[in-house]
């Protein structure tokens, strides 16, 4: 049999790490961060046990590759669905309603997330958080920022408040609220990106 050649083995190599990645996010996100081991995922995405490990140094990380991953996926078809547009404005939009839907979408799995990176672990960087990272630069660049260095930083937390404000255990803030500052601080109009069913709160705008 012929031997395989390198870009065979690296594409192999690559779906392997994806399907790894997508499995982590659907076990996590129905099961809880805990209940689901590394056989949980490798029997998900078929693939060997020790091949998570040459991967990912830990259960933490590779959860964290995982959402990341997702995140960039989301955020990548909302900026590109129809129609398209290189409106800067509206692609802004389209991101923040794109962050806070996946807080309300998967609950579980941003709530886990957001714990990881608070915790001791902190922030990993990995491929799909720097993927996340080009886009929402590339969005803020759009929009017209004059220093993408100062803004790209501030909008990443001001979303990841926005997530932790929507998911906060016990005294969750209305995701229609935290839109609605995002937008009044970067001068959105309601209707632009995916606007919530209700209209804007009373007082918002």
């Amino acid at each position: 049999m012929t031997p395989r050649s390198p870009s065979v083995n690296e594409e192999l190599r690559r779906r392997s790490r994806e399907r790894i990645l997508a499995a982590t996010v659907e076990l996590v996100g129905r099961h809880g961060y805990e209940a689901t081991t590394l056989g949980d995922i490798a029997r998900e995405a078929g693939v060997a046990r020790g091949l998570i490990s040459y991967y990912f140094p830990g259960k933490r990380q590779l959860l964290q590759s995982a959402v990341h991953r997702l995140m960039h996926l989301t955020l990548a078809a909302a900026l590109e669905r129809a129609p398209h547009t290189e409106d800067g404005r509206e692609r802004l939009a389209r991101a923040i309603d794109a962050i806070l839907g996946l807080a309300v979408d998967r609950p579980t799995l941003m709530r886990t997330h957001m714990a990881g990176i608070l915790q001791a672990e902190g922030f990993v960087r990995c491929e799909e958080q720097q993927r996340l990272a080009h886009l929402l630069r590339d969005t803020v660049e759009r929009y017209g920022s004059e220093d993408v260095d100062r803004d790209y930083p501030l909008l990443r937390a001001l979303l990841m408040g926005a997530v932790v404000g929507v998911l906060l255990p016990g005294a969750p803030m209305p995701m229609a609220r935290l839109r609605a500052e995002l937008f009044h601080r970067y001068g959105l109009d309601w209707e632009s990106g995916a606007p919530p069913d209700g209209g804007p709160p009373d007082g918002a705008l």
